[in-house]
């Protein structure tokens, strides 16, 4: 298996190597060559452990990794951290399913893919005999940050530094990388909003000349976001897991074709949902769910992506993105692989922040639907679903939720509907309790937590136990253009 960059058919590495780049030198993301046609046999499938699947998954698209070598990266991903054991629960909410994905150290859904990456990027090393220290550099909305340090944190021969933006995070969200850690981990607020800091490191990482001041002291960088294929295709896994989940439990016949509704920023969680598709995973529809930030959402409806809009900061703000990384890998397949058109329509959004596709090109995005809820709709629906059911949601995973009800008042449904939760609620304590007639404006976080813990009845994840005690380094926070200077900083220390 070999992959490819977006934006030049003629740059192809091998799965570690694509691994270990993080991005490709031209700027493209690395993408496979061709997706393996899996022997699906869900009278098997649906008996496998989280750990089994991963290695049926994983095994046809990272082949240069030796068998025993890839289950040892995965043993020691998927293990005590995880406070269920399936690892990720599919769990019913009344007529529907929730795929929960927040069970692992920083309770939101970037643990099923960052508690690998590190041990993927490690092996990755060594089979290209590459002894440079690697420098992680990563723009987080909110949930990434925390993951990837936790990944990260004391991997010998890797430094991560973390950029997000300042007032554009939850308290948890902040105090979670605060509080991180690891001598090997640095974490910056940055004045702006995501796309800026995300903007400025796909920078630096296309920056040739600062490649080789990091090339001159031993170093070079990777990647901890989704544009690293080492964070996607883990994301692969949990797709067919819930399929599995569904056929065992017999809500579902084997080949039964259901629907994914996916809470969508930076568009990695969709696309591997995509990408399982593409596998040979029955899905009928794929619900790209979006908040008030919603270029997603405008460009299936009308083939053109703008980002030149207000940003908004919402109570979702890991779905807080204008400029959706990982949607170039979806929109290089919706153009037949075509790298030329596609370079030429990134181009223009990096010039004129906007593109215009062709109606006959938007016909290939058909197994994909955008929706999006407000910020009211997404409060009503942690309420809704609350009074109803007795579930809390996050406001993330609400999002989905409110979408998939839209979806369905105009479309017919698959044989089940999924909606992929994201983050505890827990993470967002004070959202979820004014969505439920709570007033916690005063509260400090602790009490949020307690008020939480008591309506809900739900016990303290072990993340949460941990950051009541945690100390809190210094915050630290850079203008954009001070981005640069921090880094060179990192690599010498």
């Amino acid at each position: 298996m070999y992959y490819q960059s977006t934006r030049n058919p003629k740059q192809v590495v091998s799965a570690s190597q694509a691994i270990l780049q993080g991005l490709a030198p031209d700027g493209g993301l690395y993408v496979p060559q061709s997706f393996p046609q899996l022997d699906l046999d869900w009278d098997q499938l649906k008996d496998y452990s989280y750990q089994e699947m991963a290695a049926f998954i994983l095994s046809p698209f990272l082949d240069d990794y030796r068998p025993e070598d890839l289950r040892a990266c995965i043993d020691a991903a998927y293990d005590q951290k995880f406070d269920d054991p399936k690892i990720a629960p599919l769990v019913q909410v009344g007529d529907r399913y929730h795929l929960e994905l927040f069970h692992g150290a920083t309770i939101a859904f970037k643990d099923m893919a960052l508690s690998i990456l590190p041990h993927l990027m490690t092996k990755a090393a060594e089979i290209n005999h590459n002894d440079k220290e690697i420098i992680i550099l990563t723009a987080t909305s909110g949930d990434t940050g925390k993951a990837a340090m936790a990944g990260f944190a004391d991997v010998p021969s890797t430094k991560i530094a973390v950029f997000y933006p300042e007032g554009g995070v939850s308290d948890i969200q902040e105090k979670q990388m605060l509080t991180q850690k690891g001598a090997n981990t640095y974490v910056y607020a940055v004045k702006g909003n995501f796309d800026d800091a995300q903007t400025k490191v796909k920078a630096l990482f296309n920056d040739p000349d600062l490649r080789q001041k990091l090339a001159d002291q031993g170093a070079q960088f990777s990647s901890a976001n989704s544009m690293n294929i080492g964070r996607l295709l883990p994301q692969v896994v949990y797709y067919f897991y819930a399929y599995a989940q569904l056929v065992k439990t017999g809500a579902i016949t084997a080949g039964e074709a259901i629907d994914f509704t996916v809470p969508t920023g930076n568009f990695g969680n969709i696309l591997a949902a995509y990408y399982g598709q593409r596998c040979g995973l029955p899905v009928k529809q794929l619900i790209c769910a979006s908040n008030d930030n919603k270029v997603l959402y405008d460009f299936f409806q009308t083939g053109t992506y703008n980002r030149k809009r207000d940003f908004k900061l919402t109570i979702s703000p890991s779905m807080d993105i204008l400029v959706s990384s990982n949607f170039e890998r979806m929109l290089y397949h919706a153009l037949g692989d075509d790298s030329q058109e596609l370079t030429r329509l990134m181009d223009q959004l990096d010039q004129d922040g906007r593109y215009q596709v062709t109606s006959e090109e938007l016909q290939a995005f058909q197994g994909l639907s955008g929706e999006y809820a407000s910020e009211a709709e997404t409060k009503d629906e942690i309420k809704t679903v609350f009074d109803r059911t007795g579930y809390l949601m996050d406001p993330h995973t609400a999002v989905a939720s409110r979408s998939y009800g839209k979806y369905l008042a105009d479309h017919e449904a698959g044989q089940a509907g999924v909606t992929i939760s994201t983050a505890s609620p827990y993470k967002f304590p004070a959202t979820v309790l004014e969505a439920i007639g709570q007033d916690a404006s005063q509260a400090s976080i602790s009490d949020r937590l307690a008020s939480l813990r008591e309506l809900s009845g739900l016990a303290y994840p072990q993340a949460i136990q941990e950051l009541e005690s945690a100390p809190v380094r210094d915050k630290d926070i850079l203008s954009i253009d001070q981005m640069e200077d921090q880094v060179l900083k990192i690599v010498e220390d």
